[in-house]
């Protein structure tokens, strides 16, 4: 049974006043629709009480219904907003609207992006590896390969420390019609002769005591100069370099003979012209590569008297030549010529042209689950391979805007897409150089640094760099806090991840190179650790190589009995980060590929494409 109201029958402009007489019961649904009557259904029944009679009543729905529409939107809102702040889409658009300095969001979004990562129990891998250039001369550094490999080594290091009566002179190496030869091609480029040279200071001299040994043609770098400019030249868009004809580079002609060798040193210096690419113009020119030579300045380097400053191009010519011929001569003496080039093919082979594809395969294999990889030495042909790569699928791939054309060393950043959606933010590597030390030189080449801003898909904010120090490691210290003081200044709230090869020494040379104890002490002063604590262990060493005597500064060279005494074994590579909120799990390096370090092993190997350990470190937020 329902109620109905009565409809008036007079319209009146006075309100209706109706009383509980004025009600006419119908049964059921019997509501005429067109009577202009409500119906039934939306008063309530008497007969139903609570809840039920609430849930049945018209004004109940018809105030509760915007409620419900409104509710609805404000779900939907909040969800789409979590969606985007955790995929960092919103802190992005923030930072570049410019909203986010205003509102200050940086420190709000670093805490709930910290409560995120902690509620998710969310573990962090971190990987940083120097892959090192390509080294043109396979021979320059000890490696660990096999017995032939030793046995070779040994015969060059014993001929050149104890030759005794293989000690002959110059012109039994470089004989003299080989050298008039060269002498009427210097003069034929309007060159002084250098015969006098010849005949009373270098053909007969011995040729490892008084030539290959000599301190005084080191320090003129009349042999030294000459093999840095010609000894591998690149050409504009070939990937495959041209090699001066010698033992110390890639050169895969024969030099079985004498002869042979200078005839193609003689066609490779003054016949063959390559394509360069000129400096001023970016244009590329033909050019005979004896005219690549540089003259040698004696304000650089001044033991090199004013008559050989003059004469120094066809001075380092002929010091050049000689220098290939004694190589020549001894590789032929202590090894059949047929299994040095064969040895050496092999080793230029894995070394050189496979090193791009030994990276590559060992990144994918063992460090394709790691969140950041920071890399340094990279080349952009490289960094072209990666992104063609596997790898390039699954990672952002990050390169300096600025990039270093000339030495081709750059260092680059790989963002995982899982953990890093929306890629970097923003490069900021010039706010981080603008920030050095006032007054202090900071020995930092073009792409030596790279350093970006990105936010973790749980909503993290971070300052991600990655930094290939100077030989002795006094540029690691000031970039850190350049590094500390951008982020104080402008990225407030952003985490701090910094992998980096220190160049850090055991035994520093005090005010010289940079020593690991005193690094730890400069980075724990920022609230900042590493993936070794606090305090680095000294003998934790991240790389282990020593220079050969098939190289051209002797001086440098290390026995084979020397190798770790002598050679750079020190620790190198960290990563850094904020030790407040983070906890290392697990920390390893890698000098095999396989994810394993071998201590008191020289690498590269040729399996192993570089003369730094790979450095690996599991974290999770602290809670």
């Amino acid at each position: 049974m329902r109620r109905r109201q009565p409809s008036p029958k007079n319209k009146k402009k006075d309100k209706m006043v109706t009383t509980e007489g004025d009600y006419s019961t119908v049964q059921g649904d019997d509501v005429d629709p067109e009577d202009g009557n409500v119906p039934a259904s939306f008063y309530g029944d008497k007969k139903s009480s609570g809840l039920r009679a609430l849930f049945r009543s018209y004004n109940f729905r018809r105030r509760s219904l915007p409620c419900m529409v409104a509710t609805f939107l404000l779900v939907g809102l909040t969800v789409s907003l979590t969606i985007a702040y955790r995929r960092g889409h919103l802190d992005e658009a923030l930072q570049k609207s410019g909203a986010g300095h205003y509102l200050g969001d940086s420190s709000v979004a670093a805490d709930k992006g910290m409560m995120a990562m902690k509620a998710a129990g969310r573990k962090l891998q971190w990987t940083t590896w120097n892959i090192a250039a390509i080294n043109n001369n396979p021979f320059e550094y000890w490696i660990t390969y096999n017995d032939e490999y030793e046995q070779l080594m040994k015969g060059v290091e014993s001929f050149l420390e104890n030759p005794g009566d293989k000690d002959i002179a110059v012109k039994e190496v470089f004989s003299e019609e080989m050298f008039t030869e060269l002498d009427t091609k210097l003069q034929g480029l309007g060159w002084a002769s250098v015969k006098t040279y010849w005949d009373d200071q270098y053909k007969d001299r011995k040729i490892v005591s008084q030539f290959m040994k000599d301190p005084l043609l080191g320090s003129k770098r009349l042999a030294s100069m000459p093999d840095r400019i010609t000894n591998t030249i690149n050409l504009p868009n070939n990937p495959d370099p041209v090699c001066r004809p010698t033992v110390i580079n890639q050169y895969d002609g024969d030099l079985s003979t004498q002869s042979r060798w200078w005839s193609e040193w003689k066609r490779f210096m003054f016949e063959k012209p390559v394509p360069v690419k000129n400096k001023q113009t970016g244009e590329a020119e033909e050019k005979r590569i004896v005219n690549m030579l540089q003259p040698i300045k004696k304000a650089k380097y001044p033991d090199i008297t004013e008559q050989e400053e003059k004469d120094s191009l066809p001075l380092q010519t002929m010091c050049g030549a000689i220098f290939d011929a004694i190589l020549v001569h001894m590789m032929n003496t202590v090894s059949e010529p047929a299994k040095w080039q064969d040895l050496k093919r092999t080793m230029v082979s894995e070394l050189n042209k496979m090193k791009f594809p030994h990276t590559l395969q060992i990144l994918q294999a063992q460090y394709s689950n790691s969140d950041v990889i920071a890399l340094q030495e990279v080349s952009s042909n490289f960094v072209d391979s990666i992104q063609k790569s596997q790898m390039g699928e699954y990672f952002h791939v990050i390169s300096p805007k600025d990039m270093d054309s000339a030495r081709d060393q750059n260092s680059v950043l790989l963002l995982s897409k899982a953990s890093f959606p929306g890629g970097a933010t923003q490069e900021i590597t010039s706010e981080v150089e603008a920030s050095f030390p006032a007054g202090e030189s900071v020995p930092v080449a073009k792409g030596d640094i790279l350093a970006i801003t990105a936010t973790h898909s749980d909503g993290v904010p971070f300052v991600i760099a990655s930094f290939h120090g100077d030989t002795n490691g006094l540029a690691t210290k000031p970039v850190l806090t350049a590094l500390v003081n951008t982020i104080q200044k402008s990225f407030a709230g952003h985490e701090l991840l910094f992998g980096l090869d220190a160049n850090t020494y055991e035994h520093a040379k005090p005010n010289k190179q940079q020593s690991v104890v005193d690094w730890g002490r400069h980075y724990v002063k920022y609230g900042l650790t590493s993936c070794w604590g606090d305090t680095p262990n000294p003998s934790n060493y991240t790389t282990f190589n020593a220079r050969t005597y098939l190289q051209p500064q002797l001086n440098k060279a290390c026995k084979q009995s020397d190798k770790r005494e002598k050679g750079d074994v020190n620790p190198k590579d960290f990563i850094i980060f904020k030790k407040k909120h983070f906890q290392v799990l697990k920390t390893w390096k890698d000098n095999s590929g396989e994810g394993t370090y071998t201590e008191d092993m020289a690498f590269p190997t040729l399996t192993f494409p570089s003369d730094h350990a790979i450095l690996s470190t599991i974290v999770q937020a602290k809670e």
